[in-house]
C-alpha cells in the first residue's frame, strides 16, 4: 500500500517529536493529504479554537501517490484553522518538498502548542528534532532555505518555510517550498509564524517503494500520462504560456475582475498576459519569460521563471532581484494587476517576487490593494495614510504596498490584515470582495455563473481550486456548459468539489483534471493501494471529505448566511462583454445545491447525510 503507514507528532510546547502508527482504518475512509489530514485535524482541534492560539494544531501531510511516478506527485498540503478566515483551511503545494517528506518515511507531520523561542524542525528518515531558529528569525524565504541547507551541508535538503510576513502577522501569510512554490491561501503560515515555527527541513533517503502492485501501477501511470500529452491544455497550452495561457481568454469572456470588480474586462490585459512574457521587452530586447519548470514527476511543466528588466524602477538598484527566479501565474498576474489597473509587467513580476521572497499569497494582496485603491479614489484614504498616491493603475502604489506589506511596516500592517477587516474598519464593507473573509480568484462570477456558487459554498472562502467550474463552462471540459446560464448549475459545482477532494487527497495536481477524469485517477489508486478503491468508492470518499469540512465551519459559527457574495456582484450588472446586463444568480442556484448535497434550509448536514457518510 502506498501509504508509509506513519506520522510525526510534534508537541512545540514540550519540544518532543514521537512516531506513531497512521489510522490505515481512517486512510481507506479518506485516502490521504487534504481528506486524512482534515479527518485527524477536526478529530482533535475544537472548531471553535482561535486561529493564532496555541491550541490550533497545523499539519502538513502527503497523499498515498505524493513521491511515486504518478504524473504531478510532488503535492503537499499545509492543514489548519486558517488565520485570515477562521474556517477550516488547507493549502496545497507542488515544488519537491512533498515528495521528500515522503521519501523520507512519512505521510503526515502534526504540530501541536507553540515554541517558547523560535524553532525549526529537521528530519533525516526516521530521525526528527527542533532546533534553534533564532538565527533564522526574520530572514526571508530566499534567505531561510540556503542558510539551512548550508548548516547542514546538505545541498538535497528541502525546506518549507515561512518568511517575514508570517513572523509580523500578515493574516495571508504562506507556506513556502523550493523558493517560490507556496501552500499560499488561507493564512497558514500565519499560523506557523504563530508558533514560533519557522522552517521544517527535509532529507528522504528511503524512497517511496510500497506500491501493492508495481506491473500495474507502471501501466496505469503511463496510459495515464499519455492522456495529459495528447490533451490541448496539458500537453500544449499549460506548457507553453502556464496558467497565463487564461488572461486574454478570461478577458475576452467579460469575466476579468477589474478595479476591484468594478469592471469586467481589463483594457490592459494584453500587456500582462502569457503572450507578453513570451515578447520580448523594447527596453532591453529580452523577454520576461526565461523558461518553464515542472514539480516533482510533472509531466505538464506549467511553472514560470522570469527575469526583470534590471533598468526598470523597481529593481534598477536592487542587484538581488535581477536573477531569474518563480514568474507570474495567472493568478497572481490578475491580482497584482487587473484588480488594481496596472499593466505594467515588469512591475507584477517584481511584486510576485517579494510575495515569493516574503512568503505572502499574491491573491490576497493584490485583492485588498484594489480595495484600498478604490478607497483611496473615494476619498476615504489619504496620501498621507498610505504613503504614496494610490489611484487604480498606479504601479509604484502597487510596489510601495507589496514591500510595506511584507515588511509589515506603516499602512502595510493594515494592508495585511486583508480586505474584508480593512474595509470594515473604514467604513465600507460592501467594497470586500471576499467570501467568508477570503479574497477572490481571478474569475468574475457574473461573467462565470457557476464560479459564483462555488465561491459562496468554498469551505476555505472564495478559492476557484475547489470547484473548478471554469474547466466546463469557458474550456468545454469534461462538457461545455454556458457560462452566462445558472440551470445546472448545482449539480455541476458538487461535482467538481467532490473529485477535486479526491485529487488533492491523491497527492496529484488539480491541473490534471483538465484531462483527466477519476476514471484515470482510480486505476492509479487502485494498483498502488488497495483493491477496494473503486469508482464508486472514491466519489463517495469525496463527497465525505466536502461534508466533512463543512461540518467542522458550521461547528465553528458558521451558517448559510456565509454562503453568499459581495453586493456588488449580486446587484450590480456587468457594462460590457457576453455578460452585459448580468449580476450572479445565486439565489437560484443556492437552494438547489443544498438539496442535493443533503443538507437542511439552513445549510446545516442532516442525519440521513451523516449516516450515509458515516461522518
Amino acid at each position: 500500500m502506498s501509504w508509509t503507514g506513519k506520522i510525526l507528532r510534534v508537541n512545540l510546547t514540550a519540544g518532543t517529536c514521537v512516531a506513531e502508527p497512521l489510522k490505515m482504518e481512517w486512510a481507506k475512509e479518506y485516502l490521504g493529504q487534504r481528506g486524512l489530514a482534515t479527518k485527524y485535524f477536526v478529530d482533535e482541534v475544537d472548531p471553535t479554537v482561535a486561529p493564532l492560539s496555541a491550541e490550533n494544531k497545523i499539519i502538513w501531510a502527503t497523499g498515498p501517490l505524493t513521491g511515486t511516478m504518478a504524473s504531478t506527485g510532488g503535492r503537499y498540503s499545509v492543514i489548519t484553522k486558517g488565520a485570515l478566515t477562521g474556517a477550516i483551511a488547507c493549502s496545497n503545494s507542488g515544488g519537491y518538498f512533498g515528495a521528500e517528506l515522503k521519501m523520507a518515511g512519512w505521510d503526515m507531520i502534526i504540530f501541536e502548542g507553540r515554541a517558547a523561542s523560535p524553532v525549526y524542525l529537521s528530519i533525516t528518515d526516521d530521525h526528527a528534532e527542533l532546533l534553534d531558529a533564532s538565527w533564522l528569525w526574520g530572514k526571508s524565504v530566499w534567505e531561510t532555505e540556503p542558510a539551512i541547507k548550508t548548516r547542514h551541508q546538505d545541498p538535497l535538503i528541502r525546506v518549507s518555510t515561512i518568511g517575514r510576513a508570517g513572523e509580523t502577522g500578515c493574516l495571508y501569510a504562506a507556506v513556502v517550498n523550493d523558493l517560490h512554490r507556496a501552500a499560499g491561501r488561507s493564512g497558514v503560515g500565519t499560523v506557523m509564524g504563530s508558533k514560533n515555527l519557522k522552517a521544517i527541513a527535509v532529507r528522504g533517503k528511503k524512497g517511496v517503494g510500497n506500491i501493492r502492485d508495481p506491473r500495474a501501477f507502471m501501466k496505469a501511470t503511463v496510459a495515464a500520462k499519455k492522456v495529459l500529452a495528447d490533451n490541448a491544455v496539458t500537453g500544449q497550452g499549460l506548457p507553453t504560456y502556464g496558467t497565463q495561457v487564461l488572461m486574454n481568454v478570461i478577458n475576452e469572456m467579460g469575466a476579468m475582475p477589474t478595479r476591484n470588480h468594478r469592471e469586467v474586462q481589463f483594457e490592459g490585459a494584453k500587456d500582462i498576459s502569457g503572450e507578453a512574457m513570451h515578447t520580448p521587452r523594447p527596453t532591453d530586447g529580452k523577454k520576461n519569460l526565461v523558461t518553464n519548470q515542472a514539480c516533482f514527476g510533472c509531466t505538464i511543466a506549467c511553472g514560470r521563471i522570469s527575469k526583470i528588466d534590471e533598468n526598470h524602477f523597481t529593481v534598477q538598484n536592487k542587484p538581488q532581484y535581477w536573477g531569474a527566479s518563480g514568474g507570474l501565474e495567472y493568478e497572481a498576474a490578475w491580482a497584482l494587476g487587473s484588480a488594481n489597473g496596472v499593466n505594467d509587467l515588469e512591475a507584477l513580476t517584481y511584486a510576485n517576487f517579494i510575495c515569493n521572497e516574503q512568503g505572502m499569497d499574491p491573491i490576497s494582496f493584490g485583492a485588498t490593494v484594489g480595495a484600498v485603491m478604490e478607497l483611496y479614489e473615494m476619498g476615504v484614504l489619504t496620501a498621507e495614510q498610505l504613503g504614496i498616491d494610490a489611484k487604480f493603475g498606479s504601479a509604484e502604489a502597487l510596489t510601495h504596498f507589496v514591500e510595506i506589506t511584507a515588511r509589515g511596516e506603516g499602512f502595510g500592517v493594515e494592508i495585511g490584515q486583508g480586505s474584508k477587516r480593512l474595509t470594515a474598519k473604514y467604513g465600507y464593507p460592501d467594497l470586500s470582495m471576499s467570501v467568508k473573509g477570503q479574497e477572490f480568484p481571478a474569475y468574475d462570477s457574473r461573467g462565470i455563473q457557476g464560479m459564483g456558487l462555488a465561491y459562496a459554498t468554498s469551505n476555505r472562502g472564495a478559492c476557484h481550486l475547489r470547484g473548478y467550474t471554469v474547466a466546463s463552462e469557458v474550456l468545454g471540459i469534461p462538457v461545455k456548459t454556458d457560462p452566462l446560464v445558472t440551470e445546472g448549475k448545482a449539480e455541476l459545482v458538487k461535482a467538481f468539489q467532490d473529485a477535486t477532494a479526491v485529487f488533492d487527497s491523491a497527492g496529484v495536481c488539480v491541473f490534471t483534471t483538465f484531462a483527466w477524469t477519476l476514471a484515470d485517477l482510480q486505476p492509479q489508486l487502485h494498483a498502488a493501494c488497495d483493491e477496494s478503491f473503486t469508482m464508486e468508492k472514491l466519489g463517495e470518499i469525496g463527497e465525505r471529505i466536502w461534508n466533512m469540512e463543512r461540518d467542522f465551519n458550521n461547528r465553528a459559527g458558521f451558517t448559510n448566511l456565509d454562503d453568499t457574495l459581495p453586493k456588488r456582484l449580486l446587484t450590480e450588472a456587468a457594462q460590457t462583454g457576453p455578460a452585459k446586463g448580468l449580476v450572479n444568480g445565486l439565489d437560484k442556484m443556492l437552494p438547489e445545491y443544498y438539496r442535493i448535497r443533503g443538507w437542511n434550509a439552513e445549510g446545516q448536514l442532516t442525519e440521513e447525510t451523516r449516516s450515509r457518510l458515516a461522518l
